[in-house]
């Protein structure tokens, strides 16, 4: 007699067959320059804006301004464009479907790409409107992307259970752009994780893509969306201290500026940029990292954590930080440099004083 598990189970080719209606969720990030006035973007003429509520869990370290895309457009799935103070913004497009998983599957990639560079022309578009507000514009230096595949919850017919056994396979290499199926190791690897509240929901979180079947899944996108925009500014900052570090290394051998020499004078314009990048850095990191707060909603921390884990955002922080402190202790180098010359210029000049004050002495001594 089969078990109740064999009774309970879609054949592959039901598998095939089921059809689940939802939507694709996509979070463009880019990183469009180092400061953006957004009270001057508000009162912009071009600029429709778009009423904003953040869950509650969010602090008003960062609150973006939420606009619409600017006309003339070609981009009907855009639902908005959330623009924040430290040189991000994210376009959010909402794009719905009704499909077995498996055509979702063959299509997943093609979608992505699509809206990828639909995202380059959008972005674009809002770049050129605020380009006078923003403090060293530049378009674009690293950009970020993350998806969601949202299914609505099918009660009686397919519950969480069912859809991580019959349909795990199908949702681990989607989420993974791949149309084959993965080895068993990286399905559990991907599926393994899973969570959810109540019964009938399944939060599939992985690198790039999440798969959410929850009737309430409002309640978490901006959880995704600004867990993409702390991945694009950990990687932005990355990247540019990568950069620093490098300008360093190429000029170790280089001699010092004239006005290092001279007492009183300010150290040279890279020791004081490279003391403003590090507040800087430390200061936006920081408040990313503190923007959320979530105690009393063990869901939430929980799903926050695993975004965390699979975007590897500590290891990203982790390399900003000890890249920060190889700059700290360059500056200090550097510094202590500076301060020994000036130093020995200083001893110089009171042995000249004082030599001159003792040829003086003599010359009017045999004068008199």
């Amino acid at each position: 007699m089969a078990s109740q598990e064999n009774k309970n189970a879609i054949s592959p080719a039901s598998t095939e067959n089921t059809i689940f209606t939802g939507h694709i969720y996509i979070f463009h990030a880019f990183d469009v320059g180092d400061d953006i006035g957004l009270s001057k973007v508000q009162k912009l003429r071009s600029i429709n804006n778009l009423p904003l509520n953040l869950p509650k869990y969010f602090k008003n370290y960062h609150v973006p301004l939420n606009i619409e895309l600017p006309h003339p457009n070609d981009s009907a799935r855009c639902t908005g464009v959330k623009i924040y103070n430290f040189g991000g913004m994210s376009l959010t497009y909402k794009i719905p479907f009704k499909d077995s998983l498996e055509n979702l599957r063959k299509e997943f990639s093609n979608l992505y790409d699509q809206y990828r560079e639909q995202s380059f022309t959008d972005a674009r578009l809002v770049y050129s409107r605020i380009e006078g507000n923003i403090k060293k514009p530049h378009f674009f230096v690293t950009n970020a992307a993350y998806i969601v595949i949202q299914v609505d919850p099918q009660p009686g017919k397919i519950d969480a259970a069912t859809l991580k056994s019959d349909f795990g396979a199908i949702i681990a290499s989607t989420l993974r752009f791949e149309t084959q199926t993965l080895s068993e190791a990286q399905k559990n690897d991907i599926l393994e994780p899973a969570l959810g509240y109540f019964r009938g929901d399944l939060i599939v979180v992985d690198i790039d893509a999440a798969f959410v079947c929850d009737p309430e899944y409002e309640e978490i996108l901006d959880l995704f969306e600004f867990a993409n925009i702390q991945y694009l500014e950990l990687q932005y900052f990355d990247r540019l201290l990568d950069q620093q570090l490098n300008r360093l290394y190429e000029d170790e051998r280089r001699s010092l500026p004239l006005k290092s020499y001279l007492p009183f004078v300010e150290t040279d314009d890279k020791v004081r940029y490279l003391s403003r990048l590090k507040v800087d850095i430390s200061v936006i990191t920081e408040r990313l990292e503190n923007s959320i707060k979530l105690a009393g909603e063990p869901y939430f921390t929980e799903l926050y954590e695993l975004l965390i884990k699979k975007l590897e955002l500590r290891e990203w922080k982790t390399s900003i930080d000890r890249k920060l402190n190889i700059i700290r202790d360059v500056q200090d180098i550097y510094q202590h440099q500076i301060d020994s010359i000036r130093e020995d210029i200083l001893t110089v000049l009171i042995i000249i004083l004082i030599f001159v004050e003792l040829i003086v002495g003599v010359l009017l001594h045999y004068m008199k």
